[in-house]
């Protein structure tokens, strides 16, 4: 291993096998980056991570202003993709789930939220960028926190404080001797338990799938040395296949937030009988 762990490799390219030198497995190091202007100490820095973030911030605002600044009605390659993408989020999560009626006012917001999640994930397998953004737990955390307030807040908005409280218990008279028992199990499950595992969830995955695609990527290199390069050959074939499955995974990470939070907005809006 390097003497910097922090490095955008995390391994070193000059070790192979019957070199004297162990397997360079990823871990923890792998997410760590040197700062690109800052001091970590001081906790004011910025970094490949929110470089990122930030470019792919970007690439879906340009996107969808360059697909929609002069929409035609007859739409061009690129305005027939990008309302693909924001009509399948509109009918297919967003419709489905809360209501056309209801529903339409958030739009904006799913589909922001997938877009943007989606590209976070897409940066894993993007060269030279090849690090999804959502593997640090902070950028789900956020996301989840944003969704979590709207949520309390349209339940508040809607129901009022008598209301918000049975909506996040589930009280149901109906239960009978057991509705204290059902009533707290759902008011930490909704209120504590629910943030967590929506952020958890994305990060999660990312995290592992990107371990994965670097652990077979390091050993790729790594076995290409003797006999050893009958096993990197095969080791390259599962980092191929590992990439086609993430973006499978990157695209459905997204789908699947987007669709929790539908969902969690559909709770808020719903009327407690």
């Amino acid at each position: 291993m390097s003497a910097d762990p922090t490095q955008v490799l995390a391994f070193e390219t000059d070790c192979h096998i019957f070199d004297g030198c162990g397997f360079p497995a990823p871990g923890l190091h792998s997410f760590l980056f040197e700062p690109l202007w800052g001091d970590a100490d001081s906790n004011l820095y910025f970094n490949k991570p929110m470089l990122l973030a930030l470019l792919g911030s970007l690439v879906i605002i340009g996107f969808f202003w360059a697909a929609f600044r002069k929409p035609k009605v007859v739409p061009g390659k690129l305005q027939m993709v990008a309302e693909a993408g924001y009509d399948f989020i509109r009918r297919g999560v967003v419709y489905e789930t809360i209501g056309k009626k209801e529903g339409e006012k958030y739009v904006p917001l799913i589909v922001s939220l997938f877009f943007f999640i989606w590209m976070m994930n897409l940066w894993s397998i993007i060269p030279v960028a090849q690090f999804p953004v959502t593997s640090i737990i902070a950028y789900p955390a956020v996301l989840a926190a944003v969704v979590y307030i709207l949520w309390v807040s349209l339940t508040f908005k809607r129901h009022g404080f008598v209301g918000f409280f049975k909506n996040v218990t589930g009280y149901d008279k109906s239960l009978g001797p057991v509705l204290p028992l059902a009533m707290l199990i759902e008011f930490f499950s909704n209120l504590l338990v629910r943030p967590f595992t929506h952020a958890v969830r994305l990060f999660a995955n990312m995290f592992a799938g990107h371990t994965l695609l670097l652990l077979f990527t390091i050993a790729s290199w790594y076995l290409l040395n003797g006999v050893g390069i009958a096993y990197a050959g095969v080791s390259f074939i599962m980092t191929v296949v590992m990439t086609a499955f993430e973006l499978f995974i990157q695209a459905l990470q997204a789908y699947v937030f987007v669709l929790l939070t539908c969902t969690y907005i559909q709770g808020a809006l719903a009327e407690h009988h």
